[in-house]
């Protein structure tokens, strides 16, 4: 299920209500830069009121003038005015329609780009919290559902509500107990829109979570195929999702049901307050209270309010689910970064690196992963972190380019504390692979240079040569190959060595190695060794081990052991004197005379 703070608590409340209202006054400064198609907007539906009122007046001109005088002679006239006050509406419309589709699109895509820009600054302890569904369904549904009644519903309620008014005023002018009359039968449909209002914002709010529910398993199952297929779990993952499209659909037709029998008597009031109009409006024609011609305008008149009273329904409608859109998309918006940049930049980096006491906690948990570590790494040293698994390796490298910030200590570059740095120099300065790479669906070369856009063929090909990525060469289209989405057309050892010559490529100061090298063969993982070795004398290094192989790429050894790092040497030291040590290497704790003749050359 998404995090509790993704849901109001009471979404039928007052407080609920009005936060809806506010988180859309929020996002009006969107519509800013389209003030003036606004105001164009809003002053061509205004005359277009205007004159879809006036064919009504001049069709009563027509029949108690020369229709009633028997006439010809201003038939022709009056006619052609009603015929060219039609012409100049439908203009206005087809005006006011190409103006509104380029501000209401032009208005989604800056509210959507900053959304997306906003979500790139939130730190990972966010993105762990949310569904990722849920996040898609706010980027996509829920700026639509804001697009349209921004762009359409927020302009024809005020059109709406003024050609009521208006409708209603000319009523009364006309005749005042027929429009009298019509004003009464106004009450229930205000209150009948109060009502609907309230039930509405439950079920639509409900409607778009159970949305970002569904899409999140979509997602994880398109992610997880392999895994589902090998297990043979197609039923369940079915099943599943079954259950909860079955239930999006059981509340999707509460939704339907709630806005069909309000619409309903949205149809009803205003046909029996005609029939009673036609009744009353006979009667008075009969004792010459009105005119034929009155009356004919006043039935035109009532008949152009029907189209206002449902289309109000429909707006009150759209006006709730964007409402509940907005508040769900604020929810990204008020989430504020918890990592921002100094002003600190590096301009000539050594790369030395240090944990001074560095203590981390996850945010909303007590579990204390890392506490009082200290560790000095010297600028072209490498030291290899080991651990069992759960110890918190990968939590200590993430704190390096910032993926997380600690919670205790500091941990600093040259002496300078990494969140004096800015953000873009930190990341320019650090570059991470991670156990569990992550490919895009875009080309092999744009995987590659994806931290370093500006790096030339040579540089690719040097940093596919030392990851041992060879094989790119051999796709269709070599490294213009489109990668599939996750990288799951290639094995897990090639999408290692992809992140690999990634990370190698954006020639950092500080490489973080994340147990990079599991899922490569004996051979293939040697000849990935070798080539390291050549690019860590050039950079400072930080090396999740679990293998000798792996551990013999570090000058020095750091055991973590219960959140804090027991003891620092060298790997013959360590396997010497502690115990624990070549415990967690089992098998491979014991290195072979070759192995131990290598530790010595690299040092």
């Amino acid at each position: 299920m998404p995090p509790h703070h993704s849901r109001p608590a009471d979404p039928a409340s007052d407080k609920a209500r009005a936060s809806g209202v506010h988180s859309l006054w929020r996002l009006l400064p969107y519509l800013r830069p389209y003030r003036v198609a606004w105001a164009i907007m809003l002053v061509t539906s205004i005359v277009g009121v205007g004159v879809a009122l006036s064919i009504p007046l001049v069709t009563k001109a027509l029949i108690d003038g020369p229709i009633a005088d028997r006439e010809l002679g201003p038939v022709l006239p009056l006619g052609l005015l009603a015929l060219g006050l039609g012409v100049i509406e439908a203009a206005l419309i087809l005006w006011r329609r190409w103006i509104q589709a380029r501000a209401v699109i032009g208005m989604e895509t800056a509210l959507r780009n900053d959304l997306y820009a906003h979500l790139q600054l939130l730190p990972m302890a966010f993105h762990s919290r949310w569904q990722s569904g849920q996040l898609l369904s706010r980027v996509t549904v829920d700026l639509s559902v804001i697009r349209r009644f921004m762009g359409f519903g927020l302009l024809f309620l005020m059109i709406c509500i003024l050609q009521l008014v208006v409708t209603i005023a000319l009523m009364i002018h006309l005749y005042a107990p027929l429009g009298l009359v019509v004003a009464v039968f106004a009450v229930p449909i205000v209150l009948l829109s109060m009502r609907f209002e309230r039930k509405y914002t439950v079920v639509s709010r409900k409607v778009q979570d159970e949305q970002g529910d569904l899409a999140t398993l979509v997602e994880e199952s398109a992610v997880g195929v392999r895994v589902i297929k090998a297990f043979g779990r197609r039923r369940h993952v079915y099943d599943t999702f079954d259950d909860a499209a079955r239930t999006l659909y059981g509340t999707s037709i509460d939704k339907v049901r709630l806005s069909s029998r309000f619409w309903t008597m949205l149809e009803v009031i205003p046909n029996l307050s005609l029939v009673l109009v036609l009744l009353l409006g006979a009667l008075a024609v009969g004792r010459g209270d009105i005119t034929e011609g009155a009356l004919v305008a006043f039935i035109t008149l009532m008949l152009q309010l029907i189209w206002p009273v449902e289309a109000l329904g429909f707006i009150l409608a759209m006006g709730q689910e964007a409402m509940t859109a907005a508040d769900r998309v604020l929810e990204i918006f008020d989430t504020e970064p918890d990592i921002t940049g100094g002003e600190a930049e590096l301009a000539d980096p050594r790369g030395h690196l240090r944990f001074e006491g560095v203590g981390f906690t996850f945010p909303d948990s007590d579990d204390v992963v890392l506490r009082d570590v200290w560790l000095d790494v010297a600028p072209g040293e490498t030291v290899a972190i080991v651990g069992a698994t759960g110890s918190g390796k990968t939590t200590l490298t993430a704190l390096v380019p910032r993926l997380y910030d600690v919670t205790d200590g500091r941990v600093t570059v040259d002496g300078v504390d990494v969140r004096d740095l800015t953000v873009e120099s930190l990341r320019t300065v650090v570059a991470t692979a991670f156990e569990e790479p992550t490919l895009f669906s875009m080309s092999a070369r744009e995987n590659l240079t994806l931290g370093r856009p500006d790096a030339t063929d040579a540089e690719v090909a040097a940093a596919v040569e030392v990851a041992q990525a060879g094989f790119v060469h051999e796709l269709p289209w070599g490294l213009d190959t489109r990668i599939g989405e996750q990288g799951l057309s290639l094995s897990g050892g090639q999408r290692q060595r992809l992140a690999l010559a990634r990370a190698v490529l954006a020639r950092p100061r500080i490489l973080v190695l994340d147990d990079t090298l599991s899922a490569l063969d004996v051979h293939t993982e040697a000849l990935v060794e070798e080539a390291l070795r050549r690019v860590l004398r050039d950079a400072t290094g930080i090396v999740v081990a679990h293998r000798a192989s792996t551990v013999l790429l570090a000058d020095k050894v750091a055991l973590l052991q219960d959140g804090t790092i027991t003891h620092v040497g060298s790997h013959h030291d360590l396997l010497r004197d502690v115990p624990a040590y070549h415990e967690l290497l089992g098998q491979d704790a014991e290195p072979d005379d070759e192995s131990l003749r290598t530790e010595g050359a690299v040092r």
